[in-house]
């Protein structure tokens, strides 16, 4: 019943993701009503895999090499270490979705870096 080369995860009509087969004798498509037996299903063998993204370093994000440019949005803002004027801005959520982003500065000057919540 699948087409030769086809992937039995998917309805070989509508190409919707097919639901695993269950108790009963028939594997319905939900999107199209595509109906094949079980019974098709025997002696295939079906592998999945998880991939998780690699976990993110924190003590190397803050940290740059003093010859690594400074790339970003630069704005008018005074440095409270150096008081020059101009830092670049990147944003990031910290916390959940319902509260503000966090917004860090780095002083295009001296490099120093200081973070504020909104």
């Amino acid at each position: 019943m699948f087409r030769s080369g086809g992937d039995p995860n998917f309805c070989p009509e509508c190409g919707n993701v097919l639901p695993l087969p269950g108790l009963s004798d028939s594997v319905q498509c939900p999107r199209c009503s595509f109906c094949i037996p079980v019974a098709e299903f025997s002696g295939r063998e079906i592998r999945s895999a998880v991939v998780f993204n690699p976990a993110e370093d924190t003590s190397l994000a803050h940290e740059e090499d003093e010859g690594s440019e400074l790339k970003g949005p630069v704005i008018d803002r005074r440095c409270s270490r150096c008081n020059k004027e101009g830092m670049i801005y990147h944003t990031r959520q910290m916390r959940s979705a319902d509260e503000g982003q966090t917004v860090f500065f780095t002083c295009v000057h001296c490099r120093f870096q200081e973070k504020e919540d909104s």
